[in-house]
């Protein structure tokens, strides 16, 4: 969904990444989904929620995406692909993107980062960093 709003400050957790790289701000925010996990089978499930905002002068598109997922035995494994959820926005200057994805693990806990590929004016391409964010099963005391 592409909004002129600027994404709430106010609420960010201490797992979530906010990175800006040449005017474009992205903010990961994660939680861990219990009801779609089955600990005792070695799957956790994980919803993350990303916010794309145009701080630059010029308009942008995403196109691609390149992600970077470590479980806590250390495996990795990387995504790359077209767009996001189907999606490769355009986004004007002040324009915000939001999107949901998820992320299955083997482990309780993991990392994600990446990258997404923009095409400016006349064609430019670049990457920007989507910062080490961290999945992790929240910790309860019985």
């Amino acid at each position: 969904m592409i909004s002129r709003d600027a994404p709430p400050r106010g609420n960010v957790q201490p797992n979530d990444s906010d990175k800006i790289t040449r005017g474009i701000r992205i903010h990961a925010a994660p939680r861990f989904i219990a009801e779609r996990s089955d600990p005792a089978a070695g799957r956790w499930f994980f919803a993350y929620t990303i916010t794309i905002t145009n701080a630059s002068s010029q308009t942008v598109q995403l196109v691609s995406r390149h992600w970077i997922i470590t479980n806590a035995k250390g495996e990795v494994e990387e995504v790359e692909g077209p767009g996001v959820v189907g999606q490769q926005p355009i986004l004007k200057p002040g324009e915000t993107f939001e999107y949901t994805s998820a992320c299955p693990l083997e482990t309780s806990m993991g990392t994600m980062h990446g990258t997404y590929l923009l095409v400016g004016p006349g064609g430019e391409r670049f990457e920007v960093e989507i910062a080490p964010f961290t999945l992790a099963e929240p910790f309860t005391m019985n």
